[in-house]
């Protein structure tokens, strides 16, 4: 028996009674006054949750919505401080105070949307409308943050590893039980190129939400650029073919990083090494030493890295030519996906109260939001 197991149940337990009192409106949501759209996942670790949301973000604004990405800003400096990480024309903020995702995000999306780092994303909804004259949102991270309600949920699930063991944070990577899936409007499987059937996820999935819409998604390498390109800096360059076919050694810190290799090999890329970091791990010289120090041993000509740990490299000093992999979601059925979101209707509602700006309740904040 897994010795996590009780504090699982008593976790699960937990999540379930307060998800129960959102139903039962003993806890309030809110409505944040436009069109709202929540990527969210179920786990712990990388589910492909990011490029989902900028995705989902892309097709708003094709539709003609002012949007802005709504997310907490994981691991920043101050995560009780609200950031305007972008105005959507420009990048107004490093990674340290705006968070890794956010500023990957404001990078991808720029022309397209704002973003903005608050961890109360009811205020920081309010202090958009206001500021930004937004129509949309996207909660970036949110399945679990029922304060603000939305008008469709997706859930990310990650093929390669779906639902860890079954079991609920701490004796699992669950982060509520999968009976939660029947208030989800939608599931995304994602990397399903790294698996060879997702059957069984869909039949888990229509034990607790039999009617549920289930889209397939992969991961695809769009673009390479070359580390200077983000931080000014000049080295030496290599065509994108040049890369592919080089000795390179792979680095980075995310929730899933094996499943940034393993993209890597199955688009052709040559890795004599790889190099894991934490997620949201922020850079020092050493670690970029080391890096360098392994990858010359190994007989690595690049560096490759990902969009979401490059920024976190900005300050950093890279001898050896550096690229980054920018990473897209490519759906089985783009289009089933677009009409989904085409199809979402303006809401009429707004605020029935004054939202000021204030903190995350205790039960969100215990909730890990």
């Amino acid at each position: 028996m897994n010795p996590l197991s009780p504090l699982g149940w008593v976790y699960g337990f937990a999540a379930n009674a307060r998800s129960n009192f959102y139903d039962r409106h003993i806890f309030e949501s809110y409505p944040l006054g436009a069109l709202t759209v929540s990527i969210g996942n179920l786990t712990t670790g990388g589910t492909g949750k990011t490029p989902l949301v900028a995705y989902v973000s892309s097709l708003l604004a094709d539709r003609g919505e002012r949007v802005c990405v709504l997310s907490r800003g994981y691991g920043r400096r101050n995560s009780s401080e609200r950031i305007l990480v972008s105005d959507g024309m420009k990048v107004l903020t490093d990674a340290r105070t705006g968070g890794d995702e956010p500023v990957e995000l404001a990078n991808k999306l720029l022309g397209k949307a704002a973003v903005v780092a608050d961890g109360d994303r009811v205020a920081a909804a309010k202090w958009a409308r206001e500021h930004l004259s937004s129509t949309a949102f996207v909660l970036d991270d949110a399945f679990q943050h029922r304060r603000a309600l939305r008008d469709l949920d997706i859930v990310c699930i990650d093929s390669t590893n779906p639902f860890g063991n079954g079991k609920v944070l701490p004796a699992g990577i669950l982060r509520e039980n999968l009976s939660s899936l029947s208030r989800a409007d939608a599931v995304v499987i994602t990397r399903c190129d790294l698996v060879r059937s997702t059957v069984e996820i869909e039949e888990t999935v229509r034990q607790y939400a039999p009617e549920l819409p289930i889209f397939h998604s992969s991961n695809k390498i769009s673009q390479l650029s070359q580390f200077n390109d983000i931080t000014g800096r000049e080295t030496e360059t290599k065509t994108e073919n040049e890369v592919r076919h080089s000795p390179a050694f792979a680095f980075c810190g995310l929730g899933n990083p094996s499943n940034f290799f393993r993209q890597l090999e199955k688009e052709g890329f040559k890795l004599t090494g790889r190099k894991i970091f934490a997620d949201h791990h922020f850079y020092s010289d050493k670690d970029l030493a080391e890096i360098e120090t392994r990858a010359r041993s190994v007989g690595a000509e690049c560096l490759i890295t990902t969009v979401k740990d490059a920024v976190r490299l900005t300050e950093m000093k890279v001898s050896l030519p550096c690229y980054v992999a920018e990473i897209d979601t490519v759906f089985t059925d783009p289009e089933a996906f677009r009409e989904m979101i085409f199809s979402l209707e303006a809401p009429s509602y707004r605020p029935n109260k004054t939202l000021e700006p204030q903190e995350n309740t205790q039960a969100d904040r215990a909730a890990g939001e």
